[in-house]
């Protein structure tokens, strides 16, 4: 979450804090992770597709997935730089699904 975003009063809201809990309830470890074959207790709850300041997409249940700290800190922002996702599971298969070996 930017600090200096003009966004960034949405992260402070009720309604966040609700869903952000609800999330994390509902998925308890990192998403990620998991898909490496692994299990991390995910603290962090990001938004799939970035809102940009839209409150429509920004408070969307369904555009929202549960992180732990490393993941969204480095993997995520990765993702989103170079628009997919690095990394691959335990049989050797890239975790991205928009990877041409998932098609």
């Amino acid at each position: 979450m930017a600090t200096n975003s003009p966004w960034h009063h949405l992260y402070k809201t009720k309604r966040w804090y609700r869903l952000r809990w609800h999330q994390l309830q509902a998925e308890p470890t990192c998403r990620f992770c998991r898909a490496l074959g692994t299990v991390t207790a995910a603290d962090t709850v990001d938004h799939i597709k970035p809102h940009k300041g839209d409150e429509v997409l920004f408070f969307d249940g369904g555009n929202l997935q549960s992180l732990c700290a490393s993941c969204h800190n480095s993997v995520k922002q990765r993702q989103e730089k170079s628009g997919y996702l690095v990394g691959h599971d335990t049989s050797g298969m890239p975790v991205d699904p928009n990877h041409h070996w998932n098609r």
